[in-house]
């Protein structure tokens, strides 16, 4: 049996889909499905059992778990603005211990979602300490767990992984809201609105420039099995593309491959801007000092796994997904 937790999640469900798509459905999907919603992220994936998160923590502490094959451990509290340390930190931090903990006692391989939070302002993204000053109790829930990984990688029993996300983007992540992608949003806003909002020129970036490494949960998935299929290999590892993007380039996507869909040609950004189709808004005064204006993993050391599967560009991925998303019956409708 393989645990994902997390699993009604956005990269919780694909990696259950991905498991699938390898014949693999003997697995145990752990979450809290209280936002009942959720459930449609697993309508379509098989799976073997299903436990709320409380249930399975308790099993856990009691070592009532038997037949685990591996862990992908991607439960949590993803909230950036979250400012309830003592939930954060018991959520993200304490329970992925606890799991860490069990795994490590029956020699079961452990993977589990880190994030790029960890860094902070930047502008370094390589996996060292040195490079690791989280803004928020989310990242530092992250950054602790890791350093815990860190101080026993040379007395592990079995492997543990942990992979730094960048900006994911990708089907399922509806229900996570204000916290999903800048892909989703934008693609909503161009239904509903017509036209999508950028941040617009601060901390030194023209407007819709500020840049990110964005990258599909497919890629995502794609470098989760890959640890799966190599056991040997164990340690922190940014999950990103190694390419930054400005958002300019998400909301051009979105919106050409809408146009796209619509029977319209696509169009260059000045073109966008020029006929209202992308508009500017003021950058948000309470965000300055609190925003990553510019990240890019540094993907050597998971290259260095043998992990060499091209991964796709904004462009691509972002086109892929709103096809995905919408048929042209739906962008038709005014």
């Amino acid at each position: 049996m393989i645990v994902v937790t997390g699993a009604a999640g956005f990269i919780g469900s694909n990696i259950v889909r991905g498991l699938n798509r390898r014949g693999i459905t003997d697995i145990l999907a752990v979450d809290d499905l209280t936002d009942g919603d959720k459930f449609v992220n697993l309508v379509g994936a098989q799976i073997s059992d299903y436990m709320h998160k409380d249930d399975f923590r308790h099993d856990v502490k009691h070592g009532f778990l038997p037949g685990v094959r591996a862990v992908f451990h991607q439960g949590a509290c993803s909230d950036t603005t979250e400012r309830d340390g003592h939930f954060m930190m018991d959520n993200n931090y304490r329970v992925t211990l606890e799991l860490f903990d069990y795994c490590q006692k029956h020699k079961i391989p452990f993977i589990y979602a880190s994030s790029a939070a960890v860094y902070g302002p930047g502008p370094v993204y390589v996996e060292n300490l040195v490079n690791e000053r989280p803004l928020n109790v989310y990242g530092y829930s992250k950054f602790l767990f890791d350093q815990v990984v860190r101080k026993r990688l040379n007395t592990l029993t079995a492997q543990v992984v942990g992979l730094r996300y960048f900006n994911v983007y990708g089907p399922h992540e509806q229900h996570k809201g204000r916290m999903a992608s800048v892909a989703f949003h934008n693609m909503n806003q161009f239904l509903s609105e017509g036209y999508v909002r950028l941040f617009g020129g601060w901390d030194g970036y023209v407007d819709g420039g500020q840049t990110r490494d964005f990258i599909s949960v497919h890629d995502v998935v794609d470098v989760n099995l890959h640890f799966l299929d190599h056991p040997s290999q164990s340690g922190i590892f940014n999950c990103g593309t190694g390419r930054a993007q400005p958002f300019n380039d998400v909301a051009a996507a979105v919106v050409n491959t809408m146009r796209s869909l619509r029977g319209e040609q696509a169009l260059p950004l000045e073109a966008l801007v020029s006929q209202g189709l992308l508009h500017y808004v003021p950058f948000p005064e309470d965000l300055k000092g609190r925003y990553q204006s510019y990240t890019q993993a540094d993907v050597t050391a998971l290259r260095a796994t043998g992990f060499t599967a091209p991964m796709r560009d904004v462009q691509t991925g972002v086109s892929e997904y709103v096809r995905a998303l919408h048929s042209p019956e739906v962008l038709a409708q005014p």
